[in-house]
């Protein structure tokens, strides 16, 4: 018994009248008498009561009607879901991301995807940047959003877009109308306390914060180290020191802190392993590269 048998049957068991069935599935009459004949063999039950007026389901019909009917759907659905999936526009795509881009570029792109790919769905990690690589390897993730290049022959990573760091200070802070800052400028903030991640970590980000700090000529006070970008913002509106963080966190709308642009910029890149082949990966790096950063 194969599925057209079933099919067959199914067509039979709405119109109970087989000449009209062999017109609708384009067999002839004699053709589909063998085949419901050869599926009552097989099942070892009759299927259908026949004279020459009538034709009418048994109680065996009627159940496995109801039964196919269901087992039709299931296959439909699940042969249109592994098209969707080869096609690239169904399946699971899991994203790193640094805190920084959670409020600007991220969910922009994410509602592009679902606008043009509705059926793909997305899990969310945040990854410090010095563990992208890891968790690319380890399969733990599937494409990354980070501020360095890749540093496995494994992976490959391509830029997206350059932003400048900024100088993060409370409203009511002297710099707080400051369009933009020269470094100079940040040098008259040497005695003043700051909230920063750890200037310490082999990271780009963290060798580009002591650039910033060299180029300014001297070590800042830090009274507060954090890696979270939100906990940071949240301590400078509180006065307990200011920051330098990318201007992709001024996405955050928190309205009790400035951001003053600063000469340094940042590049964020997307990084992905070389040998991937799932189509859901490819039709959101296609996405990403065409997206308007």
């Amino acid at each position: 018994m194969h599925l057209q048998q079933i099919q067959y049957f199914l067509t039979l068991a709405d119109e109970l009248h087989f000449w009209k069935t062999s017109e609708k599935v384009f067999i002839t009459q004699s053709a589909l008498s063998r085949h419901i004949k050869s599926m009552e063999e097989e099942l070892g039950v009759r299927l259908f009561e026949r004279d020459k007026r009538n034709v009418k389901l048994t109680p065996a019909g009627e159940f496995l009607r109801d039964q196919y009917r269901r087992l039709m759907l299931d296959y439909q659905s699940a042969t249109r879901r592994a098209q969707l999936i080869a096609a690239g526009e169904s399946g699971t795509l899991r994203i790193g991301h640094p805190a920084s881009i959670t409020f600007s570029v991220l969910p922009d792109l994410l509602r592009a995807l679902h606008q043009g790919h509705p059926y793909i769905a997305i899990q969310m990690m945040e990854v410090d940047a010095e563990d992208v690589d890891a968790f690319l390897l380890a399969d733990r993730i599937d494409i990354a959003f980070t501020r360095e290049p890749e540093k496995s022959k494994d992976l490959v990573s391509e830029e997206l877009m350059t932003e400048h760091f900024a100088l993060v200070v409370p409203a009511q802070h002297p710099y707080a109308k400051r369009r933009q800052l020269k470094f100079s400028d940040l040098a008259k903030l040497a005695e003043e306390e700051f909230v920063l991640p750890s200037l310490t970590g082999k990271s780009e980000h963290a060798n580009q914060l002591r650039g910033i700090f060299a180029e300014a000529g001297f070590q800042p006070h830090i009274r507060v180290e954090s890696d979270f970008g939100v906990t940071l913002l949240g301590l400078v509106a509180k006065g307990v020191g200011i920051s330098i963080m990318p201007i992709s966190y001024s996405h955050h709308h928190n309205h009790a802190v400035r951001f003053i642009p600063l000469p340094t910029a940042s590049t964020l890149v997307g990084i992905w392993r070389r040998k991937d082949h799932n189509p859901t990966l490819k039709t959101f790096i296609a996405l990403m590269r065409e997206f308007d950063y």
